[in-house]
């Protein structure tokens, strides 16, 4: 069908469905949904009958008619679009609220109907002053919900497409695997990120390679995992965010740390600072118990800002030599930013950690990392 001449039809179809909803109303959903077919299917005939409209405003149109719609009443469960009229097809939306705003389908699409060419939204606003009106789908869809599963957000007469937005049409978007798809959805998340905010997700759901990463659906606390799950996530943390090794008075080195934690790994820890600057996690006792780095002998008798994180770190090089080998490519993007991660071969451990240092001496102003820290490593 034509598009000009479906959205004549549309036009009738909504007008109908306003002076209903303002006279008889519509209160559930379904309710709503069955009425859209059955004037879908009378308008339809009626434009078919029309033959001033045929000749008046759809005349340009007129090798169209008859559209000899049939409108399935009883269509299959969850099918995208709800009515399909050829390769055109409606998609129903129904609020007892007053907005022109509601979730929709996910982006994963996965009962679309691939016979349809064009969508539209017809969309019941109840609250306020009830109405009808309609939209088309690549026009309304505005947003892209980033939950566990991506959903799309439309509102009707939106200023803004998300299509336009992540630069692609809504028809190569849906004809994408949903790996291609979670590209544009995870720049379009990230482009909307706030500074010190991340990501709760950065995997595609859809991916079965066995390399994708789960969120534990329990959240827990740091102070509650045993000691070799602390030394791996703090070593997986001071990697990706080499900045903790700044100043004591910078106010903001622990957010991306606890950030990594809570959105990678579920993990709550509530006091970042003591990760690496305590007494403890520096191997410094009471009593004057020390325990032993490999630097010992040139640790003695040095007193400077971040001495307990050198020494926190000299006790983690074995982990973060383990991170920079296993953690995901994408993980250094999102910390380091993709103008660094371009610098250098990210693919590679030795780069990994060549760089990290580089970030580190950059960070540590009264001592240099690179002096202490990785010295068997190439530089």
């Amino acid at each position: 069908m034509n598009i000009n001449v479906f959205h004549f039809l549309l036009d009738r179809i909504c007008s109908v469905l306003t002076e209903e909803a303002r006279t008889i109303g519509f209160k559930k959903a379904l309710v709503f949904e069955n009425r859209v077919r059955e004037i879908t299917q009378i308008e339809a005939d009626k434009l078919d009958n029309d033959i001033a409209a045929q000749h008046g405003a759809l005349a340009e149109y007129a090798q169209e008619f008859p559209l000899s719609i049939t409108v399935d009443m009883n269509p299959p469960a969850q099918a995208f679009p709800d009515i399909v009229l050829g390769d055109v097809g409606i998609e129903v939306k129904f609020t007892e609220a007053d907005t022109w705003r509601c979730i929709a389908n996910s982006v994963l699409e996965t009962n679309k109907v691939h016979s349809v060419k064009h969508i539209c939204v017809v969309y019941c606003k109840m609250g306020g002053i009830p109405e009808v009106r309609y939209d088309d789908w690549e026009h309304a869809v505005m947003h892209v919900r980033t939950s566990h599963v991506p959903r799309f957000e439309l509102e009707i007469g939106s200023d803004r497409s998300l299509f336009n937005i992540m630069g692609i049409s809504y028809d190569d978007f849906s004809a994408l695997e949903m790996s291609e798809k979670m590209v544009y959805i995870r720049n379009y998340a990230r482009s909307r990120l706030k500074e010190g905010e991340h990501l709760w997700w950065l995997d595609d759901p859809s991916d079965d390679s066995g390399s994708s990463h789960a969120l534990p659906l329990n959240a827990r606390l740091y102070t509650n995992l045993d000691m070799e799950e602390k030394n791996r996530m703090r070593a997986e943390a001071v990697l990706l965010c080499p900045q903790i090794l700044s100043s004591g008075r910078s106010r903001h080195k622990y957010d991306d740390l606890v950030m990594f934690m809570l959105t990678y790994h579920g993990v709550l820890c509530h006091q970042a600072r003591d990760l690496f600057s305590a007494g403890s996690a520096a191997g410094v006792g009471g009593n004057g118990r020390i325990k032993e780095t490999k630097m010992e002998d040139q640790l003695e008798g040095k007193e400077f800002d971040g001495i307990y994180i050198l020494r926190a770190l000299l006790h983690l090089e074995d982990y973060m030599i383990k991170a920079a080998n296993t953690l995901e490519d994408k993980l250094f993007i999102e910390y380091w930013g993709d103008e660094a991660c371009a610098a250098f071969d990210i693919h590679d451990p030795k780069a990994r950690i060549k760089y990290w240092l580089e970030r580190a001496d950059y960070f540590a102003k009264e001592w240099k990392p690179s002096d202490y820290l990785f010295l068997d490593q190439p530089r």
